[in-house]
C-alpha cells in the first residue's frame, strides 16, 4: 500500500460526463501555453551544446496538406495550396534541416527514428516523396534508423504510391481509418471511404511493410454502439500489426466547435466520456481475445516483440527531436521549442536563412522529471528503478500523495518495481496524470 501523508489528501478531481470543448490529450509537460517567444535565447544555447551521452536523435516532418479538413481536426493543415506552394514548402523544410545539420547538438548522431506526420504526408506525389527524402538522407543519413513512420489517408494511396513509400524506407505505415462506415466518415468530414481503406490496406500487406497500424476514433459524430462494434470486428479481421484508438475530443479550432459556438451549445455532439471509455474498453477486450497486447492507453499490438513505437517511447524517455515544418515541436538538449504556426511566417524566416522558431521553454529539473512520469504513465506503468537511476528520485516518496489518491480510487496498483494503472485507470489516463502537475500548470479542461 502506498503511504499517503498524515494530512488527508484531497480526492481526485470529479469525472466530467459530457464532452465539452477543450484539448484533453496530454502530449507534453509543461503545457504548450507556457512556452514563450521571450525564451528563444535558450534555443541557440541548446543548439550550440554537444548532446548528452546516449541521447537518441529523431526527426519529425509536418506535411500540412490535406484533400479536406476533418471536422474534428485541430492540427495546422491547408487544403488550398497549389503545386508551387507545396514545392516551396518542401524545399524550405529541407533548408531547415540543413540549418540544424551542422549544429553542435547533432554531435555526429544519425536519426534513431523519422516520423512524417500531418496533415497528410501521403498527399505528396511519388516524385515529391523521392526528392524530399533523398535530400533529407543526404543531410542526416537514415541507415541507423530503427523506425520510419509515415501517416496516410487511405484515399490518397495508389499502388504505385504505396510502393514508393515502401522504397524510400518507411517501416511503419499508419492508416488513418478512424471508422469503416461511409456515413460516419462523411458526416465527420473525412475524405476517404471504406472501399479505399480495404484497397490500400491489402496492397500495403503485399508490399511487406514491417508494421501496419490502423487508427480508430471512439465517439465520432453519430457513432453508435453497433457501429463501434462493427469497426472493432472489421479491424480484427484485417489483422494489422497495431491498432491505435483515440477518444474523440473537440478542441477550440475545429469545425465542430465553430458550429457549437454559432448555435450557443456547450456540449459537443459526440459520445460522452463514459461511453467513449466503455467503447475503448470493449475494443481492448476484443483485441486481447484476438491475441493482441494492450501497450498503452491508446494502442494494442499483435506481437510486442516486433511491433514497436520507437518515436513515442524514445520521446517519452527524453530523446532529442528535430521538428521540421510549420508549427512543429522540437526538444533539444532539455529545451523545448515550436516553429512559426502560420504558413507564410514559416517560409519567410527560412528564406531569410533563419530558424523559423516562434516560442520556447527550458523546463526545470523537476519539470523534466514530471514530464517523463506523466508521459510514461500513458503506457500504463512506470518503473521506480528507472526514475531512481535517471533522476535520483524515489517516486513513491516524491509523489506519495497523488499516488495514494490513484490507488484509493482503484486506478493504480503497486507491483514490485512497477506502478501499474488498472484498465479503468488506463482508459482515463489523460485526466489522471494532471494529479502530478505542479500547481501553476493545472487546468480544469480535462475529462
Amino acid at each position: 500500500m502506498i503511504q499517503a501523508p498524515a494530512k488527508p489528501a484531497p480526492a481526485l478531481a470529479p469525472v466530467e460526463k459530457e464532452t465539452t470543448v477543450g484539448n484533453y490529450f496530454v502530449s507534453n509537460y509543461p503545457p504548450f501555453s507556457f512556452w514563450k517567444p521571450e525564451n528563444l535565447g535558450d534555443v541557440a544555447t541548446a543548439l550550440g551544446r554537444l548532446p548528452a551521452s546516449g541521447t537518441p536523435l529523431g526527426v519529425y516532418l509536418h506535411i500540412p496538406f490535406c484533400r479536406k479538413r476533418c471536422h474534428f481536426c485541430y492540427f495546422r493543415v491547408y487544403t488550398d495550396k497549389d503545386s508551387s506552394a507545396i514545392k516551396a514548402y518542401l524545399d524550405l523544410a529541407v533548408r531547415e534541416l540543413e540549418l540544424y545539420g551542422s549544429q553542435p547538438f547533432i554531435g555526429g548522431r544519425k536519426p534513431q527514428f523519422i516520423y512524417f506526420g500531418g496533415g497528410t504526408p501521403s498527399f505528396l506525389s511519388e516524385s515529391q516523396l523521392q526528392d524530399l527524402t533523398g535530400r533529407m538522407k543526404a543531410i542526416l543519413p537514415w541507415d541507423a534508423a530503427q523506425e520510419v513512420t509515415f501517416e496516410c489517408e487511405p484515399g490518397t494511396l495508389s499502388d504505385h504510391k504505396l510502393k514508393t513509400i515502401r522504397d524510400i524506407g518507411v517501416t511503419r505505415l499508419s492508416l488513418g481509418v478512424e471508422n469503416f462506415s461511409d456515413h460516419i466518415l462523411d458526416i465527420n468530414g473525412r475524405a476517404h471511404r471504406s472501399r479505399e481503406i480495404l484497397r490500400s490496406y491489402h496492397f500495403a500487406r503485399e508490399l511487406d511493410f514491417p508494421q501496419i497500424n490502423i487508427d480508430l476514433i471512439a465517439g465520432m459524430v453519430e457513432e453508435t454502439e453497433a457501429n463501434w462494434q462493427d469497426c472493432v470486428r472489421r479491424t480484427i479481421e484485417l489483422s494489422p500489426d497495431s491498432v491505435t484508438i483515440y477518444q474523440m475530443e473537440v478542441p477550440y479550432n475545429t469545425k465542430i466547435y465553430q458550429e457549437m459556438k454559432a448555435e450557443g451549445k456547450l456540449v459537443a455532439p459526440v459520445a460522452d466520456w463514459e461511453t467513449k471509455r466503455h467503447w475503448v474498453k470493449y475494443a481492448f477486450a476484443e483485441l486481447e481475445k484476438a491475441s493482441y497486447t494492450v501497450a498503452s492507453g491508446y494502442t494494442a499490438v499483435k506481437n510486442p516483440d516486433r511491433a514497436h513505437f520507437v518515436y513515442r517511447d524514445s520521446l517519452w524517455q527524453g530523446a532529442d527531436l528535430i521538428g521540421l515544418g510549420v508549427a512543429s515541436f522540437s526538444h533539444i538538449g532539455g529545451t523545448h521549442f515550436q516553429n512559426q504556426h502560420d504558413f507564410e511566417p514559416y517560409l519567410a524566416a527560412l528564406r531569410d536563412g533563419k530558424p523559423p522558431i516562434y516560442r520556447a521553454l527550458t523546463p526545470t529539473a523537476e519539470e523534466r522529471l514530471i514530464r517523463e512520469l506523466v508521459l510514461q504513465f500513458k503506457l500504463g506503468r512506470i518503473s521506480r528503478a528507472y526514475f531512481q537511476r535517471k533522476f535520483g528520485v524515489d517516486v513513491l516518496a516524491r509523489f506519495g500523495e497523488p499516488l495514494a489518491r490513484l490507488q484509493a480510487s482503484g486506478a493504480l496498483v503497486l507491483d514490485g518495481d512497477w506502478l501499474r494503472l488498472t484498465r479503468d485507470g488506463l482508459l482515463q489516463v489523460d485526466r489522471l496524470v494532471h494529479e502530478f502537475f505542479l500547481p501553476e500548470h493545472r487546468t480544469a479542461r480535462y475529462a
